[in-house]
């Protein structure tokens, strides 16, 4: 596996040698970096044309970017950026990995689409690798386009198989854009599209940090959130309650790992009323926490695991259901009343094969769970210690998140929940500090998140990390307690 990396850094190494001279346009024709006339061309046709989500159109300037390789991408002024949000946490494998490349390329070659009623070859190669990896008997695939769509279909199916409507989730949850998933999702993005899908309830999930229960122990978190759950699903009615929807492990809103035992715990709930669970993991699968499925490390069986991302890097959209024996069997002989013309698309799912071979070729999984103890967590508990701005640091193998806050003590956040504008000024201040000494963030409320390519190389980490402790130095000027 070393000698696999060390060829692999210094093939990534040539790559970022020429990428940050020189950069492809659409026809393939090599360009020297910086180019100020692309730069102002990107720019002219985005602002005119290009309608982007979850923001206000004219207050927004997105950076137009012309190349990346590896763990790093280049703006069309030269200026490179250490990737630590694997653009949206999709980006496992980095910037142009030259097998998932080739995967497309070769594929696009010989066959680029065909209708998903048709058997291919790839997407039932992909299907068998995930059911492979997949724990208990969850063993069929139905696949999506992305994240949001994949947990549209998971709650469809639930619905289908126990003949309930509702379906309960967490407040701290993002599940996607779409009509039930923005209605499952609980932070403040669904408020503006509310109504839709009314059967959706919402309760507290566990955060032993911000504890809503006042437990004194991960163990007590545990204990009071599933009595919590318990509760909701009794005052819901246990018979009216198709599916709990969860991420595995909270994503957006806070990278929250749950606690010992609770996770077991739901799957008791869900035993005991007829529930069915479906695990959330279009963020944290394949890799991200150093196992395929973040469930296997926690040791718990959902009914249906919901996947995007990761699965192939975001290189040509993809997600999907992994879907147990029990629920398949329900549409053996019924129909199952849900489709998509690009469902498992035959250009993404070669790239999701290849994925699966560079994983098993370079020993992902073991290199992120041991980047993650030895490098990661270490480092950032140090922050910890150092920076009074810093209130908790969390996460597992490539994931984690610095919450930040401007009294220790008390526990504020740095930024108000939601803040927006002046409000969100001190975490606005750490984020251009980070891009200024050349590290793209991921921030959320008043939380830093740690989440870069499952490729990057130590060095690169290292040097990522060193960014982000000297940024904590802009956060402590705003603590007042």
């Amino acid at each position: 596996m070393t000698d696999t990396l060390t060829s692999q850094a210094q093939a990534t190494d040539e790559a970022t040698d020429a990428a940050t001279a020189t950069y492809a346009d659409r026809s393939g024709e090599r360009h020297p970096l910086p180019d100020l006339e692309a730069d102002a061309r990107v720019r002219a046709d985005d602002r005119a044309h290009v309608f982007h989500s979850w923001s206000a159109q004219a207050l927004i300037d997105p950076l137009p970017i012309a190349a990346g390789e590896g763990s790093t991408f280049w703006d069309y002024a030269g200026n490179a950026y250490l990737d630590f949000s694997s653009q949206l946490v999709n980006l496992n494998l980095g910037h142009q990995h030259p097998h998932l490349v080739a995967a497309i390329q070769q594929q696009a070659g010989r066959l680029a689409t065909i209708q998903p009623s048709m058997a291919n070859d790839v997407r039932g190669e992909l299907a068998r690798r995930i059911a492979e990896v997949a724990p208990g008997d969850l063993d069929k695939v139905f696949f999506t386009n992305g994240g949001a769509d994949a947990n549209e279909y998971a709650v469809r199916m639930a619905r289908a198989v126990t003949g309930r409507r509702k379906v309960l989730s967490m407040y701290r949850s993002y599940h996607g854009g779409t009509a039930t998933a923005i209605s499952l999702t609980g932070d403040p993005r669904r408020w503006a599209n509310e109504p839709s899908d009314g059967s959706v309830a919402h309760f507290l999930g566990p955060y032993p940090y911000r504890s809503s229960f006042h437990a004194d122990s991960p163990e007590q978190e545990s204990e009071r959130a599933l009595a919590h759950l318990e509760q909701v699903i009794t005052l819901e009615g246990a018979g009216t309650i198709a599916a709990i929807i969860l991420e595995t492990v909270v994503g957006t809103n806070g990278v929250l790992v749950p606690p010992p035992g609770y996770l077991q715990g739901v799957r008791e709930l869900c035993d005991r009323h007829g529930i069915v669970y479906i695990a959330d993991e279009v963020m944290v699968g394949f890799g991200r926490l150093g196992e395929w499925f973040a469930v296997n490390h926690f040791g718990v069986v959902p009914d249906l695991i919901t996947f995007a991302k990761g699965v192939n890097s975001g290189y040509v959209p993809l997600g999907g259901v992994v879907i147990s024996a029990r629920i398949a069997a329900h549409f053996d002989t019924v129909a199952f009343q849900g489709g998509l013309t690009y469902s498992g698309h035959p250009l993404a799912c070669a790239a999701g094969v290849a994925t699966f071979e560079v994983f098993e070729r370079d020993g992902i999984l073991e290199r992120v769970r041991d980047l993650g103890a030895r490098v990661v967590e270490p480092r950032l508990r140090a922050m910890a210690q150092r920076h009074p701005s810093v209130g908790e640091v969390r996460g597992l193998g490539l994931f984690w998140a610095i919450e930040l806050v401007s009294d220790a003590a008390t526990r504020e956040p740095l930024v108000p929940f939601n803040a927006v504008g002046a409000a969100a000024a001190p975490m606005a201040a750490v984020a251009a500090a980070c891009k200024q000494a050349g590290l793209w963030p991921f921030v959320h409320f008043n939380r830093m998140h740690v989440a870069p390519p499952l490729v990057i190389t130590e060095d690169e980490l290292v040097r990522g990390l060193d960014i982000i402790d000297a940024a904590l130095d802009v956060a402590d000027g705003y603590v007042t307690g």
